[in-house]
């Protein structure tokens, strides 16, 4: 493959950050579902919600069929530059890459079952849609930790670079390892209902969303960088050899 060619694929992964971001908010938003339910919600109320927004949620799952996908460059794109600083595939950038390709099932699989519930709510009994609708929440807070070592690793990858000119940032090494340690208190929503803790909680759910949008936002950015040098490098090695015939 040319040279440029691979770097605009390279490019063009980066991009599909700010893509997933753009369809994730926009998805969510038609759903009505950035601002979580109450954990303590009775079955009639989930119901009425359910029967109120079945459009919204309907179309937030199709969209996410759409988006989804985008995540999986991203990753590899991810994982092509931690190698870099690895010299090669190495444990930290294939722990990013392995944990990274599960990444759209926890997106997906709860919004699939929340439309399922949504699809046809006058076919099933309240405890039914009220049990999916649970499954949706703890799905998709409490999966979030399994995501830890994902971005713990990469953090380690920028922190430990001794590189003249680093491919990551040290600040983005500590954002992602600030991200990692906000998402473990996702595992708890599975023993409480109610509390920071709760799917809904200020621990478990606002604060990991609230850094989790601001580190979609810096990855991009800190990976087209990252392109860019690499670029810069290829160039200045294939200029070497030029100029020590010259001399």
């Amino acid at each position: 493959m040319r040279k440029d060619l691979h770097f605009r694929l390279e490019r063009i992964s980066a991009w599909c950050g700010f893509v997933l971001l753009l369809g994730f908010a926009v998805a969510f938003s038609v759903g009505h579902l950035i601002t979580p339910m109450d954990p303590t919600t009775n079955a009639q109320g989930v119901v009425e919600f359910l029967t109120d927004h079945q459009t919204g949620i309907l179309a937030c799952a199709a969209i996410m069929v759409l988006v989804v996908p985008f995540e999986y460059p991203f990753v590899v794109v991810t994982s092509m530059q931690m190698r870099r600083i690895e010299g090669g595939w190495g444990l930290l950038s294939m722990v990013q890459l392995l944990t990274g390709v599960v990444a759209p099932i926890g997106f997906f699989f709860p919004i699939a079952i929340l439309a399922a519930a949504a699809y046809r709510p006058e076919s099933h009994s309240p405890d039914v849609l009220y049990a999916m609708s649970d499954i949706y929440w703890l799905m998709l807070v409490g999966n979030a930790c399994i995501f830890v070592l994902q971005v713990w690793s990469i953090g380690y990858a920028a922190l430990v670079d001794n590189r003249a000119k680093p491919v990551f940032p040290r600040w983005f090494g500590y954002l992602n390892l600030v991200l990692g340690v906000l998402l473990i208190p996702g595992a708890f929503v599975f023993l409480t209902k109610t509390g920071p803790f709760a799917w809904n909680g200020l621990l478990a759910n606002v604060l990991p969303t609230v850094v989790y949008f601001i580190w979609k936002i810096a990855t991009p950015i800190v990976l087209l960088r990252a392109v860019k040098s690499e670029e810069e490098e290829a160039a200045a090695e294939e200029a070497a050899p030029s100029e020590l015939a010259s001399t």
